[in-house]
């Protein structure tokens, strides 16, 4: 009788798991100790100048929102770039007002632990 409550709590336990593990690597469970949060309208980036280009930035190791804010965030204190960045595309969209060196991206986005997989320039019409 024991033994069949500890299998019966086992297979509660691992099936938790595979539930969240799920969630987490399609983006929609929380991870890093994050959660569904959302960055406050008045935290968006607004840049002083208007937007002379577009960077995208595709990005390895993001799985939930918290991932997303962090990115954002450390990529937003680089003078001149707002960035935005898609969960399920795994890319951030980078607009800028001056020129923004590459490097300072990659170090913006690598030391958060993520790894920048390419840097691609888009035209804006």
């Amino acid at each position: 009788m024991g033994s069949a409550i500890v299998v019966v709590i086992l297979l509660a336990v691992v099936a938790f798991a595979l539930v969240q593990s799920r969630k987490h690597m399609k983006g929609e469970g929380g991870c890093c100790g994050g959660g569904q949060e959302e960055l406050a309208a008045e935290e968006r980036k607004k840049l002083d100048n208007p937007v002379i280009g577009r960077k995208i930035l595709s990005i390895e190791g993001m799985h939930c929102d918290h991932c997303k804010n962090s990115v954002e965030r450390s990529i937003n204190r680089l003078e001149g770039a707002s960035a935005v960045v898609d969960l399920k595309k795994n890319i951030a969209l980078v607009d800028y007002d001056r020129e923004l060196d590459d490097a300072a991206l990659k170090i913006a986005v690598e030391r958060l632990d993520f790894k920048l997989l390419s840097i691609k320039d888009e035209k804006l019409s």
